[in-house]
C-alpha cells in the first residue's frame, strides 16, 4: 500500500493505492499511475494550450480540420522540444509556455539576398533560450 497525505487550501487530500499485484510497491505506482497522470497531462495541454476543444462548428468536416491542426500543432511543439529547447530551461516547457514565451514574441524580420536577419527587444525576457534554439536548429536539416 502507498499513501500520499496532501493539504490544500481546499482541506486534507489523502491518496491511497493498494493492489494485489506482485512487485515493489513504488515501482508499480511510477509505471502505471504516474505515467497515467502524465498521459492526461498531455491531454490538457493540448486541449487548453492548443485549442482542440475548440470543436463548435455546425460541420462535422470543420471541427475535424480544426481537431486535425491542433494535433499537427501538438506535433511541431513536440519537435521543437525534443531539438530546438534540447538544453535550455525551457526543454520540457508546457506547450502554452513556449507558445507565449517564444513563439509570441515581437520582432524585426530583414530579408535580404543572402540572410534572414531577426532582431528582437533588449527586453526579450527568452533572448538566451532563443539564441541556444536557433543554435540547436542550424544545424539541422
Amino acid at each position: 500500500m502507498i499513501a500520499k497525505a496532501e493539504r490544500t487550501s481546499k482541506g486534507a487530500n489523502p491518496r491511497f493505492l493498494v493492489t494485489s499485484l506482485e512487485g515493489e510497491l513504488p515501482e508499480l505506482h511510477e509505471k502505471i499511475c504516474c505515467a497515467r497522470g502524465e498521459m492526461e497531462n498531455r491531454i490538457k495541454e493540448q486541449q487548453l494550450g492548443l485549442f482542440s476543444d475548440r470543436a463548435s462548428a455546425k460541420r462535422m468536416r470543420m471541427n475535424q480540420l480544426r481537431i486535425g491542426f491542433s494535433a499537427a500543432g501538438y506535433w511541431i511543439m513536440q519537435l521543437l522540444r525534443e531539438y530546438g529547447l534540447k538544453g535550455t530551461r525551457m526543454a520540457r516547457a508546457q506547450c502554452w509556455s513556449i507558445r507565449v514565451l517564444l513563439l509570441m514574441a515581437a520582432g524585426r524580420i530583414r530579408v535580404t539576398a543572402r540572410r534572414v536577419a531577426v532582431s528582437f527587444s533588449d527586453e526579450f525576457a527568452a533572448a538566451d533560450v532563443m539564441a541556444q534554439v536557433q543554435a540547436n536548429l542550424s544545424g539541422f536539416t
